[in-house]
């Protein structure tokens, strides 16, 4: 029996959590800015459980696809999601899918990853929190250092880019 992934290796370079939120891909730009500064690979991680995968191709009326056609799914949408932010060519960037929850599994691949990066807030939870459930858990229990990218957004209801006031250099 093939088995899905649990934990990723971001060993010297950043990890960066992205659950297809607008904060999680304002995350994962900062992140590829901060990877192509610093000359290290950037790792983008969606977790996944039955209830949040998309639907594999394979699956029919009475028939439960195995765990791994639903992991496929995930990672094709999560590839997806990432070439749309239009990340510059040649930014080393490698996606990777989890089975399980967010912030366990992030906090588990942090084990040397140079730095993990999250958004503020992701799709759950109440909208009023500033800061998500598991970006809390990932900032209490990680093994490298942690940036939550904070999400700002524009009258129209749009997020701004959290580096859009610094001068560039």
């Amino acid at each position: 029996m093939d088995r899905v992934a649990t934990t990723a290796d971001a060993s010297g370079g950043l990890l960066v959590g992205h659950d297809g939120s607008p904060a999680s891909s304002q995350a994962v730009r900062w992140a590829a800015r901060i990877a192509a500064r610093l000359g290290c690979p950037l790792l983008v991680v969606r977790t996944w459980s039955l209830s949040s995968a998309p639907r594999p191709s394979t699956w029919a009326a009475g028939y439960v696809p195995p765990l791994t056609d639903f992991e496929a799914a995930v990672r094709e949408r999560l590839r997806a999601d990432v070439a749309a932010l239009g990340l510059p060519e040649g930014a080393g960037v490698t996606c990777q899918v989890l089975h399980g929850a967010a912030g366990r599994r992030l906090v588990e691949s942090s084990r040397g990853a140079e730095m993990l990066v999250v958004g503020s807030r992701g799709t759950g939870g109440f909208l009023g929190l500033v800061m998500g459930s598991t970006a809390a858990q990932v900032v209490g229990h990680a093994a490298c250092p942690v940036v939550v990218v904070p999400v700002d957004v524009q009258l129209d209801g749009q997020p701004t880019e959290p580096d859009s006031g610094l001068a560039k250099g």
